[in-house]
């Protein structure tokens, strides 16, 4: 019976918000995707521009057009409702990803780091508890620290670890017990410097593997999560900076 209405329920057109989020939910990116675009609503597009991130990490390759699609798909969004917060997340994403691909001489050109910062900054104004944009800022300041030090990061761009684990603890807060914020926590961390942060990482591991998921991408975080976690403690210090990169995105 509950499949029977749920086909129902597809064969509405257009979808609304809730059948595409459902979608996206459990796992069927391609079609949330469609639903989404096909919406023409803010909501429904910010979806499809989440489950094209979805996608595109649950590939076993790289997949730039994937990405290019989220940021699309979030533009897209932005243009009909500024106010659509999660949209301006997923832009930034997108946008990191997509400068993870090409180089960061590339990402340098494009003006990437400054473009993300503006979403997730927009994001925050909208929403100030948004555990979703505070992780994801925080990673911002994180990797711009990596990427360029301590001193030219602060310089140019404002960013700081004091920043960064601010608000992963921010983030942490707004959303316990999410998946996907306290992984991408320990992703984060582990780019900075493993060693370091070793406590936290495997804090924030268990603490996403716990979770409990609530969507087909979440389960998938768990594996990863779980995996990562496994080769830490088992101290396989090369396989675990190798899973890392794959994990982050990087080709």
């Amino acid at each position: 019976m509950k499949a029977a209405l749920f086909a129902l329920a597809l064969a509405a057109a257009p979808a609304d918000s809730s059948v595409i989020f459902a979608l996206y939910a459990q796992g069927h990116y391609q079609e949330a995707m469609r639903r989404g675009e096909d919406s023409h609503t803010a909501e429904g597009l910010a979806i499809a521009a989440r489950a094209a991130l979805a996608d595109a990490m649950t590939r076993p390759e790289p997949c730039l057009s994937c990405l290019r699609r989220g940021e699309e798909d979030a533009r897209g969004a932005i243009a009909l409702d500024t106010r659509e917060a999660d949209a301006h997340v997923w832009l930034a994403t997108s946008l990191g990803y997509e400068a993870r691909l090409q180089g960061v001489m590339r990402a340098s050109w494009n003006n990437s780091p400054t473009q993300a910062k503006a979403q997730l900054d927009a994001a925050l104004a909208i929403d100030s508890g948004n555990p979703y944009a505070l992780a994801a800022l925080g990673g911002w300041n994180a990797e711009v620290v990596r990427v360029g030090g301590a001193f030219l990061a602060g310089k140019i761009y404002d960013a700081s670890l004091e920043q960064c684990l601010a608000l992963f603890d921010r983030a942490g807060r707004a959303a316990p017990h999410n998946v996907a914020v306290h992984y991408q926590i320990a992703l984060s961390l582990a780019d900075v410097d493993t060693e370091r942060f070793r406590a936290r990482i495997e804090s924030e591991l268990e603490t996403a593997i716990e979770g409990p998921p609530q969507t087909a991408y979440e389960k998938f975080v768990v594996a990863r999560a779980q995996e990562l976690l496994n080769l830490l403690k088992r101290g396989d210090r090369e396989t675990f900076e190798a899973k890392l990169r794959i994990f982050q995105g990087y080709p």
